[in-house]
């Protein structure tokens, strides 16, 4: 029997809530503005490898005003092990002094001022409107764009269309969860290398080639 893809995701969407019914922030972070400091972090960086390297950043500074007490030398330094350590540690000491002389040091909570910020992009803002604010949101990452293609439930064209795609086959009021349960998913059972369809919960039924 054809199934529509709207049936699909639905069941796709069981499946993750079966196997990841709780969904803890991956991130180590005490607030909105650590929060951020490490989703920035995270870019072509493992989460694992950025909350090693957090303890160390936030135990000097875990707000925008003492950011600022630091040189962008310093902050390079202690986040070197995250890669990109010359552009991220210049992106976390501008967006710490736009934070304190335009926002009196509290993190904004819309999309437009958060893209606004230096080195926050759409999916960065897309994880603190989620996880730090609890607005609907759905970020997608290069291993959720990667998913959403292998289960067809998107053509996998552009992070942008894949985004889309899946705000329209998900629930509003589950967005956020399902975000990061695609994640835990993909990590245990759907990763990039060394794949196997058949033993693969949701590929095993719906995979198409990769």
């Amino acid at each position: 029997m054809n199934m529509s893809i709207e049936e699909k995701a639905t069941h796709i969407l069981q499946i993750l809530d079966d196997l990841f019914p709780e969904t803890p922030i991956p991130l180590q972070h005490d607030d909105v503005y650590t929060l951020l400091i490490a989703v920035l972090l995270s870019a072509q960086c493992t989460d694992e490898r950025v909350n090693k390297i957090t303890p160390f950043l936030f135990a000097k500074a875990n707000n925008p005003s003492d950011m600022l007490k630091l040189s962008v030398e310093e902050i390079r330094e202690i986040i070197k092990p995250c890669g990109l350590s010359p552009t991220k540690s210049k992106a976390i000491y501008s967006l710490s002094k736009v934070l304190v002389e335009k926002y009196n040091g509290k993190v904004p909570n819309t999309f437009e001022e958060l893209e606004a910020l230096d080195g926050v992009g759409h999916k960065t803002a897309s994880v603190v409107m989620s996880q730090g604010f609890g607005f609907p949101a759905f970020p997608v990452d290069t291993h959720i764009h990667r998913l959403a293609r292998r289960w067809g439930l998107s053509n996998g064209k552009s992070v942008e269309q894949t985004e889309k795609d899946l705000k329209a086959l998900c629930p509003i009021d589950q967005w956020n969860k399902a975000h990061l349960q695609i994640i835990f998913f993909g990590r245990k059972y759907c990763p990039a290398r060394g794949h196997q369809k058949e033993n693969c919960p949701i590929c095993s039924l719906y995979g198409v080639e990769d």
